[in-house]
C-alpha cells in the first residue's frame, strides 16, 4: 500500500514537472521574438520612472495618461533622431552614387596623392583608376552589374532594418505597460523569487535596479557628451555633414573607447583631403578634451554609484555586447553587479569560519612549548592552545568562540587508564 502510493506521488512529480517544462518552452517559444525588446522597455522605463512619477503623483494625472505622455516622449526622443539619420544618410547615399556616375562618365575619377602612396596599396589603387578612366563605359557596366550581384546584401539589410523598426515599435508599446503596471509587476516578481530564494532577493533586486541605473545614465550621459562636442570639432573643422556624423559618433559612443575611432576616421579623412591643419586640430580636440569626458564621467558615475570596481562594469559591458548584442551593454553589467552581490553575501554570512582562529589539541606528552605567545589551557586530559592572526586574543585568557567550545569538549583519555588496558593485555599476562 505504502509503496503504491509512493509510486504514485512519484508518478505525479514527475508528470508535474515534464509539464511545467514543456509550458516553459513552449511560452520561450512564443515570446522569444520579443524578449529584447521587452528588455529595452524594462531599461528605459525603470531608468525614467521618476519622470512618471512626476506626472502621476506631483501632477496627478492618471496612470494611464502619464504613462502615454511618456511613451509619446520616449518616442519623440528615439524616433527623431533615427528618421533625421535616415533621411541624411539617404541624402548622402544619393550624392554619392550621382556623382560617382558622373566621374565614371566623364572620365575623371581620382584620388588624393597621399593614398596613391600608400605603401602596400597605392600602386594597385592607382591601376585601378587607370582601368576606369581609360573606358568608362566598360567601368559603368561593371560598376552596375556588381550592385545587381551584391543586391543580396541589400535585402538582408533592408530585413534587418525592417527587423529592429518592428522591435523598436514593440518596445514603445510594451514601454506603456510598463509604466502603467511596473509596481505591481516588480511586487509580483519580487514575492515569487522571495518564496524561491528568500527574502535575500530584497538586496538582488535592489542591486539590479541601481547597477541599471548607473550603466544607463554612465554610458548614456557620456557618450552624448563626447558625440555632442565631436560635433563642435566636425564643424569647426569643416567636415561634411555634421550632423549625420555626430549621430553615428553617439552610437559609436555608447561602445567602451568607440569614440576614438569615430573622430580618428573624420580627421584621416580631412588629412587625405588635403586639410592638414583641419585634420591635426580635430585630433588634438578629440584626445584633449572628448576622450577625457569618458575617462572622467564614466568611472564617476558608474562606480560612484554602485560601488563596484570599474573593471567590472568594464567586462560586464564588453561581455555583454559580445554575448547579448546592444541589449547587452546594460545586461552585462547587472548580471556581474548579481554575482558580486551574491559573493558578498556569502562572504558576509561566512565570516567567523574564514578569518576564525586556528586550533589545535595535543595531549601532555605531543605538546612542546611554542616560539611565540599563544592563548594556553591546560586540563587533566586536554591541551589547548590558539593562535591569533589578528591579535585578537581574549583579555581573560579564555576562549569563548564556538571553535574552542568544540574543542573542550572533545575529551582525551586519561593516559594512565591506558597504560593499565595495555597491561592487561601484554602477552606475558
Amino acid at each position: 500500500m505504502i509503496e503504491n502510493w509512493t509510486r504514485e506521488r512519484v508518478t505525479q512529480r514527475v508528470l508535474t514537472a515534464t509539464l511545467l517544462v514543456i509550458l516553459f518552452i513552449l511560452c520561450f517559444k512564443v515570446v522569444q521574438f520579443f524578449i529584447v525588446p521587452a528588455l529595452w522597455a524594462a531599461i528605459l522605463s525603470y531608468v525614467t520612472f521618476p519622470a512618471y512619477n512626476f506626472f502621476h503623483q506631483k501632477v496627478r494625472l492618471s496612470p494611464n495618461i502619464s504613462a502615454g505622455i511618456m511613451t509619446v516622449c520616449i518616442s519623440l526622443m528615439l524616433g527623431v533622431p533615427v528618421v533625421l539619420g535616415l533621411f541624411v544618410l539617404q541624402q548622402e547615399a544619393v550624392n554619392l552614387y550621382s556623382n560617382l556616375l558622373y566621374r565614371i562618365k566623364v572620365g575623371y575619377v581620382d584620388l588624393p596623392e597621399e593614398i596613391k602612396n600608400i605603401p602596400v596599396i597605392g600602386q594597385q589603387v592607382k591601376d585601378i583608376l587607370w582601368e576606369i578612366n581609360k573606358d568608362p563605359e566598360a567601368s559603368l557596366s561593371a560598376f552596375r552589374a556588381w550592385l545587381q550581384s551584391h543586391l543580396y546584401y541589400g535585402k538582408v539589410a533592408l530585413d534587418v532594418a525592417l527587423s529592429t523598426m518592428a522591435k523598436m515599435g514593440m518596445a514603445l508599446m510594451t514601454i506603456f505597460f510598463f509604466y502603467r503596471d511596473g509596481i505591481s509587476l516588480i511586487k509580483q516578481i519580487r514575492q515569487a523569487l522571495r518564496n524561491i530564494i528568500g527574502n535575500r532577493i530584497d538586496d538582488y533586486i535592489d542591486s539590479v535596479g541601481s547597477t541599471t541605473q548607473a550603466v544607463v545614465y554612465g554610458i548614456g550621459l557620456t557618450a552624448l557628451a563626447q558625440a555632442i562636442l565631436a560635433g563642435i570639432g566636425y564643424y569647426s573643422a569643416g567636415a561634411p555633414s555634421p550632423i549625420l556624423l555626430t549621430l553615428m559618433t553617439f552610437v559609436v559612443a555608447l561602445i567602451p573607447f568607440g569614440t576614438p575611432f569615430a573622430w580618428m576616421g573624420v580627421s584621416i579623412w580631412l588629412l587625405t583631403q588635403g586639410h592638414t591643419a583641419e585634420a591635426i586640430g580635430l585630433a588634438l580636440w578629440g584626445m584633449l578634451v572628448i576622450s577625457w569626458v569618458d575617462n572622467l564621467i564614466r568611472p564617476i558615475v558608474i562606480s560612484g554609484a554602485t560601488k563596484i570596481p570599474f573593471i567590472i562594469i568594464f567586462i560586464g559591458v564588453l561581455g555583454g555586447l559580445t554575448a547579448f548584442g546592444f541589449v547587452g551593454l546594460f545586461i552585462g553589467p547587472v548580471v556581474l553587479a548579481i554575482a558580486l552581490a551574491v559573493w558578498r553575501e556569502w562572504i558576509n554570512q561566512h565570516r567567523n569560519i574564514i578569518f576564525a582562529p586556528c586550533y589545535a589539541q595535543l595531549d601532555e606528552h605531543q605538546w612542546k612549548p611554542a616560539d611565540r605567545p599563544m592563548a594556553l589551557e591546560i586540563s587533566p586530559n586536554v591541551v589547548t592552545f590558539s593562535k591569533y592572526p589578528f591579535a585578537d586574543a581574549p583579555k581573560d585568557g579564555t576562549d569563548k568562540s564556538d571553535s574552542a567550545q568544540e574543542l573542550k569538549s572533545c575529551s582525551v583519555p586519561d593516559s594512565s587508564h591506558n597504560h593499565k588496558e595495555d597491561d592487561n593485555h601484554r602477552p606475558d599476562k
